[in-house]
């Protein structure tokens, strides 16, 4: 997987699209959650995209700490399900958290889906704080410090 670092001014009009298009795809349909995914912060977002050929197989979206928590944060972390079990979320989050912790130099804070709780734990998060609901799914707040 070719993986890719923008700003939002940085991404054309395909990779906009398609990264809109998965995320809805996923986030909106596959997981029956109806929400808001267009949500005013892409502007402020660093987008890491991963590329399998011309196909977006995995994304994230980075924020520097205030654009989103109090702490720098990842979020929208998601791989296409044509792409699955090729350990692509492994692959775009251990970039993402590269990039947020040289960038910022401070622990990153998410706000993950509980079922997620081991793919997380396994890149080093650790479950902070109460469970919630968020979009009618559970949620919990995690947090890794940079080594």
């Amino acid at each position: 997987m070719d993986i890719s670092i923008k700003s939002f001014d940085q991404l054309n009009t395909t990779e906009l699209y398609d990264l809109l298009r998965l995320r809805s795809e996923v986030f909106v349909v596959e997981q029956d959650c109806v929400y808001q995914d267009v949500d005013g912060k892409d502007q402020k977002a660093i987008h890491i995209l991963g590329h399998e050929g011309d196909q977006l197989a995995a994304y994230t979206r980075v924020f520097k700490a205030g654009d989103y928590f109090n702490m720098a944060s990842i979020g929208r972390v998601v791989v296409s399900p044509q792409h699955r079990r090729k350990d692509y979320g492994k692959e775009i989050m251990k970039a993402s958290m590269e990039f947020a912790f040289a960038k910022a130099k401070q622990p990153i804070k998410i706000s993950a889906q509980v079922y997620l709780k081991k793919f997380y734990e396994d890149l080093g998060f650790e479950e902070t704080g109460k469970r919630y609901l968020e979009d009618g799914i559970p949620h919990m707040q995690m947090i890794a410090n940079p080594e």
